[in-house]
């Protein structure tokens, strides 16, 4: 009857509700978030009692379907959730939900929540019956692409105003972990005054770092202090700081390099684009220092590296991510630069 997104779901509920919700997804936050919505509707349209079902081997669905059809005796309305741990439902469930789909009750909301199903569980008749008189919410995970926004708008919902640094660092931290991102914006709650959290915030209270900062990092790799910028570097990682995190700041900084040295080049406002990437005043000696030390060249060589050391953090390679973040460090710093071949190479492994 509808098909419905988690996008919709909230407008969705502020209607009348539909007899049978199947919620289908591996995105655990997002099903129970949607869950509890439902529940939430259900219950300001009078549905004030709820019985909650797991589908093992002792649930017996002729008794849930009796349930699902008889009054109850403490309220005018209920519900009945159904939890499956697998996304194909045995004989007796298929011929339960095919019966009661043909006229469910008004007085019973039912929530079917299940695993995520396949094309063939889609075309099933159990299935295409309970479509037909219900709604079917299909959880998807969130694409790296879009997790950003995500995450920003996670932020923005529970009244913090994050800058886009801010965002990147925490995205990177969990790296699609939707229970993870959710935790770290409880503990920002609790560090955050005014709910203004910039970069160095974030990376601060992500890493839980006391002695070493990311930013302290990359200013003085920038800067072309390779000894302290790699003494940073080892006490960042001594301290638990996740590779990923460090390696975002310094791809970050790369790219910036990378569009300030053709600003540069092409006689433009070094000023003016440093701000569009977040450089302020008090970088811009920083910067114009490493825009005289590194060739583009030498840039285009950084962002190789940065995409194999991206690719030793998720294993899609035998290389030693944090060697491969100590070169890059030192690189930034002018100390050395690895040649076309010598790259090539290491990307080929």
């Amino acid at each position: 009857m509808a098909r419905i997104n988690a996008e919709q779901l909230q407008n969705h509920c502020s209607s009348p509700l539909l007899p049978v919700y199947f919620i289908t997804g591996d995105e655990p936050l997002l099903v129970q978030e949607s869950c509890d919505m439902l529940r939430q509707a259900a219950r300001t349209q009078g549905f004030s009692e709820r019985e909650l079902y797991h589908t093992d081997a002792n649930l017996d669905w002729q008794q849930l379907l009796q349930s699902a059809n008889s009054m109850s005796l403490f309220a005018e309305r209920k519900i009945i959730e159904v939890r499956s741990h697998t996304a194909k439902p045995n004989d007796a469930a298929k011929q339960a939900l095919l019966e009661y789909c043909k006229n469910p009750s008004p007085d019973t909301l039912l929530i079917l929540v299940f695993p995520k199903i396949d094309r063939a569980t889609q075309n099933a008749k159990w299935f295409k019956a309970v479509d037909s008189v219900g709604g079917t919410l299909q959880i998807w995970p969130i694409s790296p692409k879009f997790f950003p926004r995500w995450v920003d708008l996670r932020l923005k919902s529970e009244g913090l105003r994050a800058s886009s640094d801010a965002v990147g660092i925490l995205a990177s931290k969990v790296e699609g972990n939707l229970l993870a991102c959710v935790q770290e914006i409880q503990k920002l709650k609790l560090v955050s005054d005014d709910g203004v959290i910039d970069g160095r915030t974030m990376a601060n209270a992500v890493v839980d770092s006391a002695r070493y900062d990311i930013f302290t990092l990359v200013d003085r790799a920038t800067g072309g202090d390779a000894r302290a910028a790699t003494r940073t570097l080892q006490g960042l990682r001594e301290e638990g700081t996740e590779a990923t995190i460090i390696l975002w700041a310094l791809s970050r900084e790369i790219r910036a390099l990378n569009a300030l040295l053709f600003t540069k080049q092409s006689g433009g406002s070094i000023e003016s684009v440093a701000k569009q990437h977040g450089i302020f005043d008090k970088r811009i000696p920083l910067v114009r220092q490493a825009l005289g030390r590194l060739k583009a060249g030498q840039l285009r060589l950084l962002l190789r590296q940065c995409a194999l050391a991206d690719r030793a953090i998720k294993g899609a390679s035998k290389q030693d991510a944090w060697g491969l973040i100590n070169d890059i460090t030192l690189m930034l710093s002018g100390v050395r630069a690895l040649s076309t071949k010598a790259l090539q190479q290491q990307l080929n492994q």
